[in-house]
């Protein structure tokens, strides 16, 4: 319901500033106006967007909880679509959710009626010390399959020079 009622809300609300402004500054200086923001939103998005990309990063990277740098980010989105989205109320919302300080107030604020029950990450295993059946090189058991490193070794050791010679190297046909 509350979906059907942006829809039909939106565009009304839309209009209206439209015909106010255009009413006010005239037509040219509002179609400016309308398509100087979108530029403007643009830049705005793609830095805060970089910002909570690394965010992310750094809280994948240090094993913390990556919910707030993901809802930052899925806000940065919602706030770059209502920048493009021609208009004086989309762009006013775009703006303001590209504002970190406003993004942590309805993230707490809707954070307040979502509950999580279970939040994990990683593996069971979380050690950064070596572990030989995780770090081991994988070799293959099959005895006619070569690995390319064995077969260099091989052709090393099997040269008096230890050097392979430079003849076809029994790989191609000649």
């Amino acid at each position: 319901m509350w979906i059907f009622l942006a829809f039909v809300a939106v565009p009304l609300i839309e209009i209206g500033l439209f015909i106010q402004v255009g009413g006010l500054i005239g037509l040219w200086p509002t179609l400016g106006i309308v398509l100087l923001t979108a530029i403007v939103g643009t830049s705005l998005v793609r830095r805060e967007g970089a910002r909570a990309l690394d965010d992310l990063r750094i809280s994948l990277n240090e094993l913390r909880d990556p919910s707030r740098p993901l809802a930052h980010g899925a806000m940065i989105l919602v706030a770059g679509v209502l920048l493009l989205t021609p208009g004086f109320f989309t762009d006013t919302v775009g703006i303001l959710l590209l504002i970190p300080g406003i993004r942590d107030a309805l993230m707490k604020a809707v954070g307040s009626r979502v509950k999580v029950q279970r939040f994990e990450m990683g593996g069971a295993y979380r050690s950064n010390q070596y572990d030989p059946r995780r770090d081991a090189p994988r070799r293959s058991r099959d005895p006619e399959i070569l690995d390319a490193d064995e077969v260099e070794e091989m052709t090393h050791r099997d040269h008096p020079n230890g050097k392979p010679s430079d003849g076809p190297s029994g790989w191609t046909r000649h």
